[in-house]
């Protein structure tokens, strides 16, 4: 199979969508289709996920890609995480790409978990330094360049 194409019949997530495996489903759209984590890291972890087989961001048409976030906002406000401060409960959007970066299932999918305290949820570990300016303002021309092309 190519890298992308509408479905993946050997992929859980393509399976779920066909519902040929049971979700504690959400919210579903035309390009999108959202569910509980069945391993959660904090109560309301779910996922949304495109409706096309992609296994990375950059597979995936962006109609499919336009609509995850206003599905991920709408779920993050029935969690009642919608708190208009920087304190108090708060939540991850999370998507990796490939293994190196922590991607189990090839089907591009966005966790949305919450945060509403220390011990459950994402936690991170960013391994951050100071940068170069020399070196981000050479990185940012290259970037541009390949933008413009």
């Amino acid at each position: 199979m190519s890298a992308a194409a509408l479905h993946d019949a050997s992929c859980i997530f393509c399976k779920i969508i066909k519902g040929e495996i049971p979700s504690f489903k959400l919210i579903e759209t035309a390009h999108s289709y959202s569910f509980l984590d069945i391993q959660p890291t904090a109560k309301g972890h779910l996922l949304v996920i495109p409706k096309y087989h992609g296994a990375k961001l950059h597979n995936l048409p962006d109609e499919y890609l336009a609509d995850i976030l206003p599905v991920a906002k709408k779920l993050a406000i029935a969690l009642e995480l919608n708190i208009d401060s920087p304190e108090g409960d708060g939540y991850n959007i999370l998507q990796n790409n490939g293994r190196i970066a922590h991607q189990v299932v090839d089907h591009v999918h966005f966790h949305l978990i919450p945060k509403r305290d220390e011990k459950s949820g994402l936690i991170v570990g960013w391994p951050a330094a100071d940068a170069d300016m020399g070196e981000l303002s050479d990185l940012a021309k290259k970037l541009v360049a390949k933008l413009e092309q």
